[in-house]
């Protein structure tokens, strides 16, 4: 757990810093735009009531509280999956940077009743019409990095033994 949650401390932290200064110090939600370096980076103003690329996006309150009540279950999981299974440190970092972003995204939920989507990039003639965070790239990276930092062939390569299951 020494890396999982200072990993998951430092994403929450940079996603919520970079939220509150783009959106509230530049003041994002008033401009709705502000090209950066265009078109490869852009900040384009965006509320996602649902989760990636605003799937299961409804404004039913209820479902608000239901995303936060899964990523909230979902972190848990992940911390106590790794802490039980001894994962390594890539694994622990890996878990942290996807519990730090699912945490950011929850304040998000809570303060706002959406999350606070803001990065825009584009490039080399196609427009990308979506909004991300800072906390969305943790949570892609972390969910890759448990899919190959974790299982039987991720035991081998981080200097642990692989754990023997006992026949009966």
């Amino acid at each position: 757990m020494r890396a999982l949650i200072p990993t998951a401390a430092i994403v929450f932290l940079l996603d919520q810093a970079s939220k509150w200064g783009v959106v509230q110090g530049l003041n994002l939600i008033e401009r709705g735009e502000i090209d950066v370096i265009p078109p490869l980076l852009n900040f384009r103003m965006a509320w996602n009531q649902g989760v990636n690329f605003g799937l299961f996006s409804n404004s039913a309150d209820v479902m608000r509280w239901v995303l936060i009540a899964v990523a909230l279950v979902i972190s848990a999981w992940v911390a106590v999956w790794l802490y039980r299974e001894k994962a390594g440190k890539w694994a622990m970092i890996a878990g942290g940077l996807l519990v730090g972003g699912a945490l950011g995204n929850v304040i998000d939920r809570l303060i706002y009743g959406a999350v606070a989507d803001f990065l825009n990039m584009s490039c080399c003639g196609i427009e990308n019409p979506f909004s991300f965070n800072v906390a969305d790239i943790a949570i892609f990276a972390g969910a890759l990095g448990l899919v190959l930092f974790t299982g039987k062939d991720a035991a081998k390569g981080s200097g642990q033994k692989p754990k023997r299951r006992k026949t009966p």
